[in-house]
């Protein structure tokens, strides 16, 4: 490694720690006190950076919002599909994508409510309605493959089991009952795979 290459790294590594470092500030601050009320200096001053080194590294509010969002971790667990193909029948892969998406939700409904509630601003409004599309994406793919499984329901389309299973395990109904409510997410977990076995798998 030459000179020039081992200074850029260095600086590289730095700059990385320190959008690590104003993330992991980030998140609880947005979480207590809301998108608007958390200002660019109260993020400044949490993360022990100058709001200037704030701008350069982000750019703005909203980046550091998106990048808070992407750090709490993909909507598509690795391997995520390949546990719905290898299923050895419907119930089961559904099972499994309940699963892996109350893990998701576990990690981003706090976060979720911040977009919800800071989507009179353009800029959240289009992160929360990306997040969105990109979770209806991920259900229009589980029930594909649920489709085509042994005893999957007659009774309705295709489109309609992919808008209950959209509607059931979306961030609102988690956080109703369990960040309102007090469910633990293994009873939420429960209670949803129930529901959509009944409607999708009927016996």
């Amino acid at each position: 490694m030459t000179g020039r290459t081992a200074v850029r790294t260095a600086r590289a590594e730095r700059a990385a720690a320190t959008r690590a470092r104003i993330v992991a500030a980030a998140t609880p601050l947005f979480v207590e006190r809301g998108y608007l009320d958390t200002t660019m200096a109260v993020l400044a001053g949490a993360a022990g950076v100058a709001v200037q080194t704030l701008y350069l590294s982000f750019g703005s509010k909203a980046a550091v919002l998106e990048a808070v969002w992407a750090a709490t971790g993909d909507d598509q667990p690795t391997g995520w599909h390949e546990l719905l193909v290898d299923a050895p029948d419907g119930p089961t892969a559904l099972a499994r994508h309940v699963a892996a998406t109350a893990a998701v939700l576990e990690r981003r409904h706090r976060i979720a409510a911040v977009l919800a509630a800071a989507a009179a601003d353009p800029e959240p409004a289009a992160l929360l309605a990306k997040a969105r599309a990109e979770a209806w994406a991920w259900h229009t793919a589980a029930v594909d493959e649920l489709a085509d499984r042994a005893g999957f329901t007659i009774d309705i389309t295709v489109q309609r089991a992919t808008e209950i299973v959209g509607a059931l395990l979306s961030q609102e109904a988690y956080g109703l009952l369990v960040g309102e409510h007090g469910w633990a997410t293994a009873d939420w977990t429960a209670w949803i795979t129930r529901h959509l076995t009944a409607d999708l798998f009927p016996t």
